[in-house]
């Protein structure tokens, strides 16, 4: 009988999925929901869904074998990516399986939470489709045009990094050239003299490598060792070298540690929610919990709990969430900070037992508050000169504050924590929490970023999956190391020194451990091998960088990437990378999500063009050098890699190997004890009857921290006990220094909210949305600056105008946003966009990658961090046509009508 049925009915009976329907149908939206199909059009749509292959990916950027949360599904039809979705975890299981039922959170009011039975991937991760078949996809091998291996090293043209374009070549020619100079460089000068520019930052692989698999190729004992970039804690500057010093916190950045189910305990216990200088809507969405962590923001409004953003912008999360959003300035919430504990020991509202029993050298602090020390009171008066913030609003804010159960939360650092001095907002900070007893049911800093809802390792599942055992990056680290925010001035002018191997997760007493390069008996860099080429768009001071990158003593570089941006456009040779959907098996685990999941990731469409993973790139490199063995581990294959990462992922108990094969994905079962998980967030301290055990000089929390009195005692940057630093021998990067007469404004550099870094910078479909991209009259597309109106009418600039940002370090542009988003005397611009550089001597850039001009020097004297948000800069609208008539060159190089730069720009002939 051939009856009339309706898609949800249709739904039941077909094992394809929804989604599919819409692929088989070819019709809108909106015209498949509302259609009824007869039983015989239904089987012939499941005839033809099941064309349709579905492969699981895990689409994050973070680059990390267990820190995602953007697991997807991908349809593929005809060896073509059909579109991306998010994973259902019931697709091939029954949620009872699971014990799905048994993750529930009751918040104070009654009401019950509980995530939702898919994954919640990254907004690109759903458009990642558009990055694969993109035309700045580089295809084949490429030599620069100018370079000539065989000239003497310093005659090749090194000036012209950047500058020139690219010629295309054989993989035999490129692997020939490669071979040559590695070991011209090992024989002259010594292993040491390769650097591996590998990162985090890139697609999440496990077989085929996150960033770093050269970083393990270069220290097989068949190469002898090359020179480590040790990566800073990025984005998290102020509380790994600040807040360290207050409470220890070494299990990762200096952040409340461990995060175990601090979410869950404010929805019980909490009632007022700071978000601080952080945007939970945009920043966890490339890596970490993704939109879990939006979710978790309508929980809080649902469970009734009072929401305040205090941020210069009203960012997404600011206008989605917030109760009241508070903008301040850039650079100046420790004098906010200063006022709210200004008013809480005038008027008594602080837990004075706790900071008898708990902390130790309260009464430094103290004295510096009230004006003891440089007779300075730290009144709300005092501070709403200085942060823009009313004394009103400092009052009402404080006492709010010490009436309810509060904790402040972050997603990821944001620029509250990334600017100069850093250290300081990031100790007065934990001191306010401190001040209100923190420990205390509903008193915690909570991270809502990397490592999930509840912290990782994830309470909720029974067994975490983890492939990082096998990692090939878990090769122990080895000296030499340079300082990633001293990478430029390693190379332009050595000796250089720092203080602490930088490296997250380093102990606190690292930081007074000095470091040097070149160290005695080791060579300076001669060669760079990059891998993930986001150095100039996600480090600070960009156009120095640029100039190392041009120095004649870099003798070499090659570049392995999938697209043609920033940092590959200074190599003399380029490699095309497969994105994860071309690489033959790999393995992943998801331990960001609800629940924690390990997939197998098969091939979904063959590689395009020429392109080779970076795995296969490194194999024939360790082949020619006669270490390919210990390359691989022993193992003779990538599928037993995976195989061997599966049987120490402690997942094996679950599933077997032929079962996962089959059904692609496992979920790891909730804990029926989840609920006692330990250690708890940081309660264990706050329930002591007398503070002990913390990795402080004193084992208590420190407002007067003893170990920097000790080892850095002329440091006023970073004093002992935390101050308002406005500016000082490092930075002068403040509106109360004469600098700002120059340079009136206060950038706001935010992570970007559909993109992760430079990558899916060309994304078409993400650059539809205005607060993406705004196109130029000349048709380029441009990163969007925000502008208070009140500014904007200054300036005599308009929403749309092609704007340049500047300072003396160089010159980014944009488009104008004119918003009242932003507060007077700051602009934005979101970090992270590909470098089009129009003139080179005179430091100007197209694309609005504002790192370029962010200050080049460390977070403070003896804080090797970044300073990539909060500095000064002046605005101005550009005139185009004297633009172009002034760098004609420049603008008439080939673009895109939708991408700007792609292949064509840069391959000649």
């Amino acid at each position: 009988m051939n009856e009339k049925i309706s898609r949800r009915e249709f739904l039941k009976i077909t094992s394809i999925g929804g989604s599919l329907i819409l692929i088989s149908t070819q019709l809108p939206l909106s015209e498949t929901l509302l259609k009824e199909i007869t039983t015989e059009e239904a089987e012939k749509l499941k005839v033809k869904a099941s064309e349709v292959k579905t492969y699981i990916r895990n689409l994050s950027l973070l680059g990390s074998p267990r820190l995602n949360a953007s697991t997807c599904a991908v349809d593929v039809k005809n060896g073509r990516i059909l579109r991306i979705r998010p994973l259902h975890l019931d697709w091939k299981y029954d949620p009872k399986e699971f014990n799905w039922d048994l993750w529930k959170v009751k918040a104070a009011n009654g009401k019950e939470f509980q995530p939702p039975l898919k994954t919640l991937p990254a907004y690109y991760a759903i458009a990642f489709k558009q990055r694969v078949y993109s035309p700045a996809r580089i295809l084949y091998p490429l030599k620069r045009v100018d370079f000539d291996p065989e000239a003497p090293p310093d005659k090749r043209n090194q000036e012209k990094r950047g500058e020139s374009g690219f010629v295309r070549i054989t993989w035999d020619e490129a692997f020939n050239i490669i071979e040559k100079e590695l070991r011209r460089i090992r024989d002259l000068y010594g292993p040491a003299a390769l650097l591996c520019q590998g990162d985090g930052h890139g697609e999440s692989k496990t077989v085929h490598a996150r960033g770093g698999i050269i970083q393990f190729w270069g220290r097989c004992k068949g190469w002898g060792g090359n020179v480590i970039l040790s990566r800073n804690p990025d984005s998290w500057e102020g509380w790994y070298w600040g807040a360290k010093h207050v409470w220890g916190m070494d299990g990762n950045m200096g952040i409340m540690y461990p995060k175990t189910n601090t979410i869950v305990d404010f929805l019980e216990n909490g009632e007022l929610a700071l978000f601080w200088g952080c945007d939970p809507e945009t920043t966890p969405n490339g890596h970490g919990p993704a939109q879990l962590a939006s979710v978790v923001c309508f929980w809080l409004r649902e469970a009734g709990k009072r929401v305040i953003y205090v941020c210069p912008d009203l960012n997404f999360g600011a206008a989605i969430h917030a109760d009241k959003w508070i903008p301040v300035l850039p650079n100046t919430d420790i004098a906010l900070h200063l006022a709210i504990a200004y008013i809480w020991i005038t008027e008594g509202t602080y837990d004075k037992k706790y900071i008898e029993t708990h902390t130790y050298g309260f009464e430094h602090f103290k004295k510096y508050v009230l004006g003891e020390e440089d007779g300075i009171p730290k009144t709300p008066k005092w501070a709403e000169q200085i942060c823009g913030v009313p004394a009103r609003t400092i009052k009402a804010l404080a006492r709010v504050w010490a009436k309810h159960r509060t904790s402040t939360f972050h997603s990821n650092g944001g620029p509250y924590i990334r600017g100069p001095y850093a250290t300081e907002p990031a100790r007065t900070e934990v001191y306010l929490l401190a001040m209100q007893g923190v420990g205390k049911p509903g008193v915690k800093q909570i991270q809502m970023h990397e490592w999930g809802l509840a912290g990782y390792p994830l309470p909720y599942s029974k067994i975490v999956p983890s492939t990082s055992g096998l990692a090939r990056k878990t090769v122990a680290r080895t000296r030499p190391i340079i300082a990633k925010t001293l990478y430029h001035e390693a190379i332009l002018n050595p000796p250089i020194s720092w203080y602490g191997d930088v490296a997250a997760g380093s102990p606190v007493q690292n930081q007074f451990e000095k470091y040097q390069y070149p160290e005695p008996g080791y060579p300076e860099v001669r060669v760079i091998w990059i891998e993930t080429p986001c150095w100039t768009t996600c480090w600070n001071g960009g156009f120095k960088m640029i100039d190392a990158y041009r120095s004649k003593k870099i003798e070499f570089i090659f570049c392995q990437h999938q697209t043609l941006e920033n940092d590959a456009l200074f190599a003399d040779v380029l490699l095309p990378v497969t994105t994860t959907f071309e690489n033959d098996i790999d393995i992943m685990p998801d331990t960001c999500s609800q629940l924690g999941l390990l997939f197998i990731q098969y091939r979904c469409i063959e590689p395009l063009g020429e392109a080779k993973s970076d795995a296969e790139i490194c194999e024939e490199l360790a082949k020619r050098f006669g270490f390919l063995d210990e390359f691989m581990m022993g193992l003779k294959s990538h599928e037993e890699i995976a195989r061997k990462a599966f049987e120490t992922s402690g997942v094996a108990e679950l599933i077997s190997w032929e079962e996962l094969l089959e059904k692609q994905y496992v979920v790891c079962p909730t804990d029926p004890d989840w609920r006692n998980a330990k250690p708890e967030p940081f309660d264990w301290y706050y329930n002591l009857p007398e503070g002990k055990g913390l990795n402080t000089k004193s084992g208590k929390i420190e407002f007067y921290a003893q170990w920097l009195a000790e080892y850095f005692p002329d440091d006023w940057e970073r004093p002992p006990v935390a101050h308002f630093i406005p500016y000082g021998e490092t930075h002068q990067e403040s509106l109360l220094h004469p600098r700002a007469k120059k340079y009136p404004y206060l950038m706001v550099s935010n992570h970007h909210r559909w993109k992760e870094h430079a990558c899916h910078d060309e994304n078409a479909w993400l650059r539809e949305i205005e607060t993406f991209k705004i196109k130029g009259p000349e048709g380029f597309h441009y990163q969007v600056v925000w502008i208070h109106p009140i500014d904007a009418a200054k300036k005599g600039i308009k929403h749309g105008d092609i704007v340049m940002i500047y300072n003396e370090r160089g010159t980014t542009m944009g488009a104008a946003y004119v918003t009242e988003r932003i507060i007077p005397g700051a602009v934005s611009q979101d970090h992270g966009a590909r470098i089009n550089i129009i003139s080179f001597k005179d430091r100007i850039d197209r694309g609005g990658a504002n790192n370029l001009i962010c200050p080049e020097k460390t977070t403070s004297k003896n804080a090797a961090g970044m300073a990539v948000s909060g500095f000064l800069v002046d605005i101005k609208k550009v005139d185009l046509a004297e633009l172009m008539a002034k760098y004609p060159e420049a603008f008439k190089r080939k673009m895109h009508p939708i991408y700007d730069m792609y292949l064509d720009t840069y391959v000649v002939g």
